[in-house]
Formats: structure tokens, C-alpha cells, sequence
């Protein structure tokens, strides 16, 4: 049998520096937003109506949480309002045909579902300047 010698390890003295791998170079400054590119989908003007008027409850109130349920429901509706625009309107431009759009629109309805449950949790769990927050981005989209 034959024996293999081992070789000694070489460990690092902790007086020897670490090589750190290299910082990230900084993040390019973000354009101003009149610059970026955008979508934008028009809705219609009762449902900007309701949005401006839970916009300014929320943000003339003591309290922004005791408005967090009617945010969500506006985001809701946006969302909803967007979805359409973005997709079923398309669909429909396209006449990809009635069973198409019927899938579609069920396949959305689903999906809805799963994002209004979400945005109620999220929306209902914030606080005051989270809030806030989400109503300045609300309305910067609105511009």
C-alpha cells in the first residue's frame, strides 16, 4: 500500500490584508422624470374623481390610516382600469376572435382576484408616511 504525504496547508496570517472584491460603481443619476419614457392610459372621470377625492382625505387627515382601505380600492381600480387599457383593449383592437378574449377576460378576472387580496393586505399594513408615500406616487403618475 502506498502511503500519500500530505502537504502542509498554507493559512493566511491575520496581519496579512483580505482582497475585497471591487465596489459597485454608483448608480447612473436618474433623469428627471419629464424626461423618461413612459405609458400612460387615460380612465375615466368619475374614477379620477374618487381618486383625487380619497387622495386628499388621506393626505388632509391626522390619521392617513383610517383611509388605507379606500387607497386600496382606488388602487384597485386603477389597476384594473390599466389591465384593461394595456390588454383587453389590444385584444379587441386585434379581433383575436370572441373565445380569445372571453379566456382573456376570465384570466384576468382571476388575477384580479389574487391582486386586490394583495394590495388590501399590503395597503392595510402601512403606516402614516408609507401612505403618504404611495399617494405622492399616485399622483406623479397622474401628471
Amino acid at each position: 500500500m502506498v502511503q500519500l504525504k500530505s502537504r502542509p496547508t498554507k493559512r493566511s496570517s491575520p496581519s496579512k490584508s483580505v482582497r475585497r472584491p471591487a465596489l459597485a460603481k454608483p448608480a447612473p443619476t436618474e433623469r428627471p422624470l419629464a424626461r423618461r419614457p413612459f405609458l400612460r392610459f387615460y380612465h375615466a372621470a368619475p374614477l379620477r374623481t374618487k381618486t383625487l377625492a380619497v387622495l386628499e382625505r388621506l393626505e388632509e387627515s391626522r390619521d392617513p390610516t383610517q383611509h388605507s382601505e379606500a387607497l386600496a380600492e382606488v388602487i384597485v381600480d386603477l389597476t384594473r382600469c390599466g389591465l384593461d387599457t394595456y390588454f383587453m383593449q389590444s385584444l379587441r383592437r386585434a379581433s383575436a376572435g370572441f373565445l380569445v378574449e372571453q379566456s382573456a377576460g376570465l384570466g384576468l378576472a382571476a388575477a384580479m382576484n389574487v391582486i386586490s387580496a394583495i394590495v388590501r393586505s399590503v395597503v392595510g399594513s402601512m403606516g402614516a408616511p408609507q401612505l403618504l408615500s404611495v399617494c405622492a406616487s399616485i399622483r406623479a403618475f397622474m401628471r
